[in-house]
Parts: structure tokens; sequence; C-alpha cells
């Protein structure tokens, strides 16, 4: 049996401030295949972005990654020096930003930007081939070949974002990360970028982490799906599985709180707010907000563990 495309083991990552280390990330552990799409989710301040940061080495002081490993296609990111890493980026590994408006160049072209990236990364092609790769690309994420000419302040929202996916995946890498892509797109244009998207990696067969907050996109898009809570990964498996039986409450209450169609107007929610990761409670961090936690919740952190195949999840309901 082939080795895993990612092995993420007992990764750590705080935000080191004057009242202590907030604990963004902690004593992570998943594996991801080659070619499989994996939603990440959780509400806001459960650490998926500060993962999807750690991944591409970009965590900035007050942050540090305190220990763990991140192991891509056999090379541990975390020991790659600054150069080392520089490298991976874009050929191996690639990120589709949340806020593209905030990602490209504003007063460069953007056939230069996605050029640059390439050649940067020791591309072979010639200038002639660049301008055609640059053309395909473009074409790829269904853009007009004018985009090239263009600055990034004559394109839409959508246009933007567009543009980021053909840049990720120039060298073809071996996994992508989108962190929330289609958040500040109308829905309209978040269907249209997902589309592209969930098109390019069947065409490529790349491998994907696709995070957010939405259940329903996560039904919709990935084949697996990684529930974080406060820091901590509560449940993992296949997408399927996930939506026909939780097995944790988190991610029972997440699956719930999605709107029917059948309830107009009913909407559910999650009672309480996301613990201080400053802080975080003893035990299960979600026990505070749990309809069925019990005393061993309160006193012990629930070890992650596989109680099915593929089927991983941290919870004395189901471990204890």
């Amino acid at each position: 049996m082939s080795a895993p495309l990612l092995q993420v083991r007992n990764l750590k990552v705080y935000y080191h401030v004057e009242a202590g280390a907030v604990k963004a990330v902690d004593d992570v552990s998943f594996d991801m295949d080659f070619g499989v799409k994996m939603g990440l989710v959780g509400e806001s301040g459960s650490g998926k972005s500060t993962m999807a940061l750690a991944m591409m080495r970009m965590i900035k002081p007050p942050g540090k990654i305190e220990g763990g490993q991140m192991i891509l296609n056999g090379t541990d990111l975390v020991t790659l020096t600054e150069e080392q890493m520089r490298q991976t980026k874009l050929r191996n590994l690639a990120m589709i930003p949340q806020g593209a408006m905030n990602s490209l160049n504003p007063v460069m072209r953007i056939d230069k930007q996605m050029v640059d990236g390439m050649i940067d990364h020791n591309s072979v092609l010639s200038r002639d081939e660049l301008k055609a790769r640059v053309q395909e690309l473009l074409a790829s994420v269904d853009l007009d070949p004018k985009v090239a000419n263009m600055f990034p302040h004559q394109l839409s929202g959508g246009m933007k974002q567009r543009v980021c996916v053909a840049m990720s995946i120039a060298m073809e890498p071996d996994l992508i990360i989108a962190d929330e892509p289609t958040s500040a797109l109308d829905v309209v244009i978040q269907r249209q970028v997902m589309e592209t998207i969930n098109r390019l990696q069947v065409k490529l067969g790349l491998s994907m982490i696709l995070i957010g907050h939405d259940m329903g996109l996560m039904a919709q898009c990935v084949d697996r799906v990684a529930v974080m809570y406060a820091g901590r990964m509560m449940e993992i498996g296949e997408t399927r599985g996930i939506f026909r039986e939780p097995l944790h409450p988190y991610t029972q209450l997440l699956i719930e709180s999605l709107p029917v169609l059948e309830n107009k107007g009913v909407f559910s929610g999650i009672p309480g707010i996301t613990p201080s990761l400053l802080n975080p409670p003893e035990g299960c961090v979600f026990h505070t907000r749990c309809p069925k936690a019990w005393d061993l919740c309160k006193e012990r952190i629930p070890q992650f563990v596989e109680v099915q195949s593929g089927r991983w999840v941290a919870c004395h309901l189901h471990t204890a």
C-alpha cells in the first residue's frame, strides 16, 4: 500500500501574546491520499486558516510552529529551509487565497505575474512558450485571452479569483490548498468558480484541501470531510458517511444548522460560543456546548482514533 500524499502528525501552532500562548492548532494529526479532495470545515476561529498557513510555512510572529510534522510526498515541510520551502511552493504545493483582491500585485499585468512565478521556479519554457502557457491557463479557468494584458483593478472579483486559480495550477503541484476561495463573491459567481475548481481538479488529477465553514458546500464538492473545533480535529470521514451518520456531536450540530426547504424560516444554531484558545476548557474543548457531554468529557481530552475504516473521531461517546 502506497504512502499518503500528506501526513500531518501532532502539529501545534501557537500565537504567543503577553497573556500566554493562543493554541490555534493543537496536536492535530491526519492523512490525505493522492487525488483526494478534502474539506476542512468548522466555525470561525477553529484553526482552519492557521492550518493552511502552517502547511504553506507562512506563519508569522507572534505565531510559531511549536512542533509536529507535515510530510508532503515524503518531505517534511517543517524541516525545510526558507529557500527550499520557496521552491516547494507552486511546484509541489500551492494556495488559492481567500482574498484575491489582496493577493495580486496591483501594478503588474496579469501575464507578468503568472510568468514570474513559473520563471522563479525554474521553468524551462521559452518566452513564446511561457506566453502560450499563460493563454492556456487563462482558458482553463474560462477567462478571455485579453485578461493577460490587464491590471488587477480592471477585473471583477470573480475574474481575480479565477486568475488566482490559474496561477495555482501553473506548475501542476501535488497539492492545492483553497482557503475559502469563494467567501468574497456573490452566490452565482461562487458556484461558477467552484465548478471551475472542481473541473480542473478532476482533469489534472490534483489533490486539494478546501477550507470553509459551509457544510452544504462541502456536501457538494469534496470526497472527505475533516471537522475542526477550537484548534483540534473532531472528526474525519468520507463525505457521504459523515452526512449519513455524523459521530461527533459537533459534526451533528453543524449539519443540523443547514437550512431545510421543508422548514422555511426555521433556523437551528449551535448554542454558546467557541472557547478562548488562550485558556481552553479542561477535557474535551467542546464539552461546554455539547448536548451529550458527561463527566468524563470535563476531565479528559478524548483521543483521536479510527473507529471505522477511514473514519476518525475524538469523542468519549465512541472511544471511552
